[in-house]
């Protein structure tokens, strides 16, 4: 296959550990910590484990893989974004490069109120190290602190979004600061000290949950091991649910990245023999450690400590806000050095998030330069200017559930969408023979040929039946917002779907114009 210009110079990493720590940061974020023990503990605790590993051996390890080797594959032609490199894999098939819009859009629209959440954690670790949140932990109300906080009602402690608003731009600003220094010096070098320092803050933590022993003698049924056996003594019943396994997959799905357009972008700068099997197995297993191990033993477990097995319970229904931002500094005043502890729990997850928010912004900047030749500045200029308008947004009718409404598409399911897009055109148009081929160029170890079959056969397969399945069940009532009786409710979240829909077809027409401009060239011959 033979193109009609030759590739522009690209940026690449500066090493193999600094490209890992960028994807390893990419995929360990809030949901490591937040997300993922509140579905464990709602899914059966233990039993929970059964669907999601099962998830991550057929769809998140695959994915990654996949992920890694046609980002690769793509930067060694002059592209980093779905579009181009899915203009490659189908051999320049009109219609691939538009299905490419997933892996921007949906990297791009998560970012929108990622961000945001993100200046949550830098303030609250200033909260806790200030004390600014202990009139409130005493009275009982941090569910008024973080309202007020998010702006959703003024109150005693924040008279409107205001603090939220101007850490949020102090948070942006930071992410868009990185950017600027490109792969090297921005991303790779934020990686370097971030996530040494993100694994040192989790250990801490874990130490500290984990020689809690019993700190309620009115309680003695409160404790440690207890606390453990809530989080992780399987409830088998669970396993009859749907729900579980789909919960469990998207789970995967939304931890590691994958399918989301931000690994592709990252694996297009490295070299053409850069290995790509070990490392993206590296990264993953790096994610898994910060997910199970260290996001598994903290916020529940601490939680089932002070407030027993049944608050904890009702503490996971609460969502993952609930027990990151409410729950978790009731737990560290309750602790001997509250606020130092406090302290390294938001840290922990303001550098989690960082590391994977740049990497949300990353595919959309790599689109524009690699497609349609924008300067760097010219690129983050315009994208940061709709971050700002969209988040914004967000931020002002947050208590309209429009920070929900983004979420689910984005965050839940689009990925599976663009994940199968993905594997077919891997497996199918690329060729699986071709592919592991391609794959194991300088790889540093040998990919299972069992993952031959499950790639083509296996993966499409279960990411289809979970499409269908959600679409039998929750299609219709979620499109036409069947249990929202709230007008105004309806009417935000009608212009919320009306802004992805505008920001979809912005994107749709840049493709058209990168086309029109021959920056996808027609493709004739072989390799």
């Amino acid at each position: 296959m033979t193109e009609s210009h030759p590739p522009k110079t690209r940026d690449q990493w500066g090493s193999r550990m600094g490209v890992i720590l960028a994807v390893a940061g990419s995929a360990v974020g809030l949901g490591n910590f937040l997300r993922f023990p509140v579905r464990a503990a709602a899914g059966g605790g233990g039993a929970f484990m059964v669907p999601y590993l099962i998830a991550l051996l057929l769809l998140g390890i695959p994915l990654a893989w996949v992920e890694w080797t046609i980002g690769r594959y793509g930067g060694q032609h002059g592209h980093g974004s779905g579009p181009g490199i899915y203009h490659r894999l189908t051999k320049g098939r009109p219609w691939a490069k538009y299905l490419g819009v997933l892996t921007i859009f949906i990297p791009l629209v998560i970012c929108f109120y990622y961000v945001y959440i993100e200046g949550w954690t830098l303030a609250f670790s200033f909260f806790a190290l200030t004390g600014t949140w202990d009139k409130a932990i005493a009275a009982g109300e941090m569910d008024k602190f973080l309202s007020g906080f998010m702006g959703a009602e003024s109150n005693q402690y924040f008279d409107g979004p205001w603090t939220a608003i101007v850490v949020f731009l102090l948070v942006f600003l930071a992410n868009y600061w990185v950017l600027y220094h490109g792969i090297q010096k921005g991303i790779e070098k934020l990686s370097k000290i971030g996530m040494p320092i993100l694994f040192a803050c989790g250990i801490v933590l874990v130490v500290r949950v984990l020689t809690l022993g019993t700190p309620n003698p009115a309680h003695p049924d409160w404790n440690v091991n207890n606390a453990l056996g809530f989080m992780w003594n399987p409830d088998w019943s669970k396993l009859s649910s749907g729900r579980v396994w789909i919960e469990a997959a998207g789970q995967v799905f939304f931890t590691l990245s994958v399918g989301m357009g931000a690994i592709m972008a990252y694996a297009s700068y490295l070299r053409s023999k850069d290995d790509v099997a070990l490392s993206s197995l590296t990264a993953a297993s790096t994610n898994e450690f910060a997910e199970v191990i260290l996001g598994g033993s903290i916020a529940i477990v601490a939680a089932a400590v002070f407030f027993g097995a049944a608050g904890a319970s009702e503490i996971a229904k609460g969502g993952a806000f609930s027990l990151g931002f409410i729950t978790m500094p009731y737990v560290f005043a309750q602790m001997g050095a509250g606020g130092i502890m406090g302290f390294l729990w938001f840290l922990l997850l303001f550098i989690a998030g960082i590391t994977s928010s740049v990497s949300l912004i990353q595919p959309a900047l790599t689109f524009l330069k690699d497609e349609l030749d924008w300067s760097r500045r010219k690129a983050l200029v315009v994208i940061g200017a709709i971050n700002l308008a969209v988040t914004g947004f967000i931020a002002m009718t947050i208590g309209f559930g429009t920070l929900d409404e983004v979420d689910f598409w984005a965050g839940s399911v689009l990925p599976v969408v663009s994940g199968l897009v993905m594997i077919v055109l891997f497996s199918w148009f690329l060729g699986i023979d071709r592919g592991f081929k391609e794959m194991h160029k300088g790889a540093l170890m040998n990919v299972p040929r069992v993952y031959r079959f499950i790639m083509k056969y296996v993966t499409p397969a279960y990411m289809i039946f979970l499409l269908v399945f959600w679409a039998i069940q929750d299609w219709w009532p979620t499109a036409t917002m069947q249990n929202i009786t709230d007008p105004q409710r309806v009417l935000m979240i009608g212009i919320t779907r009306g802004i992805l829909l505008a920001l979809a077809l912005l994107l749709v027409y840049l493709i058209y114009v990168a086309n029109r401009r021959h920056k996808f060239p027609h493709l004739t011959g072989e390799e």
